[in-house]
């Protein structure tokens, strides 16, 4: 939400910076430390301080720079209600550090591109470095997905070109594969979700793979000028097969892949000296609500497929994922999206991140989404006897009827789970400039807020669905030194309703206008 937008609606809602008295303590309102760095990676613009949503992120690496690729969501509130994509353009992003990103920019808007069906199918796409063969420069290639209005109403996988890895992109003029060559066909929009790998043989032969698919999963290998696949067996033409490169060109590789859907992304460990190591990594979205799964296999084309099974469960915002992993620095990184900004939603997501890492077998540590990322703050918050808040645990729904979250159950001693206590303090959702005031996350169900029931005295975990002053105010509180007298204490004065402190009650969080002192007195720990 624009900052300072709100600032009006937090005085009349009685936000005075006065000194206020609870029973014999004089109260005064205090700052307590913020997450700075938190998930999403990017929440908003840089010109005007509104919210940005981006989703299906990808990931080159060039040197010392990493660069993140989103589309733009932008899918109105009756678009998402009829469950359609407006996903315009696609974005940039840049870092050297994965703490601080560049805004690049627009780095290709499908208005420019001539065979597509309409202006609002930026689908997931990833861009990849090589050398041209003709000039013997550096090119970076676009391959991205969209509506052909050419192939019978399906989706096709089309490749556009740059200088520099933050565009201007420009298309080929027509799609790389055309959505009606891939065999067979279970629907539109099979051809979708482009990677590619790119790596030298022990023979010294370099391959270009390209590999896409939404139920079923394809793979070629792409001519020495990205732009066009191989022709392996011949023929003159560019044909699909089950049974490998003598019998075709593209191959539909879905046999063992039994808990695949879609959002492929190919991965092998690094050796260390420029060159790869171990199995071929294919991870991707798994069943519905998606969640993260993967499989491995030795050789690309014609390996079995060794399933690894879902590592990363649906995220509490958003229906759909879609991942990029990359070595950066000594370590590899995850980068997933969900739809945790205010207004979020699987229509309107948000590019996150986190390390991902490996068990000695190769086998992926299982992982759970994070609010605070890679250098968030992770907070404890309990009363001074040592109960702790938590939520209670659960595993986030595959069924979409159980969306959004809105009531959460929120008090002491419903978890066991030290992530079902780890709590990640925002600036404020009402005015982000007033140092005190927070919105308070929860780390392992990101994007939901404590928020203040508008019927009672409840407080739930919810998800912030409409990104209304309403909302906002509902999921935030002034933060104060505590009622108990104690100034290393902090209570925290709800922004909706003015007067009303947190509360535990019986063991439930509440807010309440004559609490309890010390029920009402909370002590913050950072988790290392």
């Amino acid at each position: 939400m624009k900052k300072g937008k709100l600032a009006v609606l937090a005085a009349a809602l009685g936000a005075s910076l006065a000194l206020t008295s609870c029973g014999s303590a004089e109260v005064t309102e205090k700052t307590i430390e913020k997450s700075e760095y938190s998930n999403p990676i990017v929440q908003f613009r840089e010109d005007d301080g509104t919210i940005i949503y981006g989703g299906d992120p990808s990931v080159l690496v060039d040197g010392d720079t990493v660069y993140l690729y989103t589309g733009h969501d932008m899918s109105s509130d009756k678009q998402v209600e009829e469950k359609t994509y407006n996903i315009p353009e696609y974005f940039c992003y840049s870092t050297k550090d994965l703490k601080t990103w560049k805004q690049e920019g627009v780095v290709m808007n499908m208005k420019d591109v001539a065979w597509t069906r309409d202006n609002t199918a930026a689908w997931a796409a990833q861009v990849m470095k090589h050398k041209d063969p003709e000039s013997g420069t550096d090119k970076y290639y676009l391959y991205y997905c969209s509506w052909d209005k050419k192939a019978a109403g399906k989706q096709s996988i089309g490749v556009a070109v740059a200088d520099s890895p933050t565009g201007p992109f420009v298309d080929i003029g027509e799609p790389l594969v055309r959505g009606f060559v891939t065999k067979p066909q279970t629907s539109n929009w099979n051809d979708i979700d482009p990677t590619a790998w790119i790596e030298t043989d022990e023979d010294g032969v370099e391959h270009r793979y390209l590999a896409w698919g939404n139920g079923l999963f394809y793979i070629c290998e792409l001519n020495p000028d990205m732009i066009s696949v191989t022709d392996q067996n011949g023929d003159g033409k560019i044909t699909c097969t089950v049974s490998g490169y003598s019998d075709g060109d593209i191959v539909n590789r879905t046999m063992g892949l039994n808990a695949y859907t879609e959002a492929p992304w190919i991965y092998r460990h690094s050796d260390g000296n420029g060159g790869y190591t171990g199995p071929y990594y294919l991870f991707y979205a798994t069943g519905w609500r998606e969640g993260m799964g993967y499989s491995t296999t030795d050789d690309l084309i014609t390996g079995d497929w060794k399933d690894g099974g879902c590592f990363m469960q649906p995220n509490a915002t958003s229906n759909t994922n879609h991942e990029a992993v990359f070595d950066f620095q000594g370590h590899t990184y995850f980068i997933y999206h969900d739809g945790a900004q205010p207004g979020g939603n699987g229509y309107r997501r948000s590019a996150c991140i986190r390390e991902i890492t490996f068990n000695e077998d190769g086998t992926v540590v299982p992982m759970e989404e994070t609010a605070a990322g890679l250098f968030g703050t992770k907070s404890t918050i309990a009363l001074k006897d040592g109960s702790a808040l938590s939520h209670e645990g659960f595993t986030n729904s595959s069924d979409d009827k159980d969306y959004p979250y809105t009531d959460v159950i929120v008090g002491t001693g419903l978890s066991d789970a030290p992530q079902d206590g780890q709590w990640v303090i925002t600036a404020g959702h009402s005015d982000s400039s007033i140092e005190s005031q927070v919105s308070i996350q929860s780390e392992n169900k990101a994007g939901l807020y404590l928020t203040v029931s508008s019927d009672g005295d409840a407080v739930h975990l919810a998800q912030d669905t409409d990104a209304k002053p309403e909302t906002a105010a509902a999921q935030t509180f002034i933060t104060k030194t505590g009622l108990n007298g104690d100034k290393e204490g902090t209570s925290f004065e709800s922004v909706s309703r003015p007067g009303f402190y947190l509360t535990v009650v019986d063991s439930m969080l509440t807010v309440s206008d004559k609490p309890a002192a010390k029920d009402a007195t909370f002590y913050i720990t950072t988790v290392e």
